[in-house]
């Protein structure tokens, strides 16, 4: 057989195609977060475009999806996204975040402030969007309860806004 090949040993065609579709995808992903994070965003939707076709099942490139098209204020798409990432992983832990962002962008604060308060829920108190998350939802709640015509409770500021209680002498 290796002399009909012209002396080439013959390649296991179905695990060096998935590895080369594999490499592709690592690839495209990479290629994606960097125009994400460059705010390429066009850029960033073509290779997560292209990832998922490869592996539609990857929630990481659903998020990442959905964060793009925030950056292109497709707000409902980007909504889309972020529900299929958690219907593929529920502790998916950025796609609430991304979730939350995203109904802001709808105009729909309530679902927005349960996207993030489930968000605080499960991140650890190091993760470094907690605050910028907690800011967010004390500003919505905020805005949320001047819309109701009633003052924002104290328990949603965040702490540092908080009234701290006098030191006892």
């Amino acid at each position: 057989l290796a002399a009909a090949l012209g002396g080439f040993a013959p390649v296991d065609k179905p695990s060096h195609a998935a590895q080369k579709r594999r490499e592709e995808i690592q690839l495209r992903f990479n290629q994606g977060v960097l125009m994400l994070h460059a705010r390429q965003y066009e850029h960033a939707i073509t290779s997560f475009h292209r990832v998922l076709a490869l592996d539609p099942e990857m929630p990481e490139a659903h998020v990442n999806m959905g964060f793009a098209l925030i950056g292109t204020e497709r707000f409902p798409a980007a909504r889309d996204f972020f529900e299929s990432a958690l219907a593929l992983r529920r502790d998916q832990l950025n796609a609430y975040y991304g979730l939350a962002v995203a109904l802001e962008g709808l105009g729909d604060l309530p679902a927005a402030v349960g996207a993030m308060r489930t968000y605080t829920h499960l991140a650890p108190t190091d993760d470094p969007y907690r605050s910028k998350a907690e800011a967010a939802l004390w500003e919505w709640q905020a805005q949320l309860a001047r819309e109701r015509g009633a003052a924002a409770p104290d328990a949603a500021r965040p702490p540092a806004a908080r009234p701290r209680p006098e030191a006892k002498r």
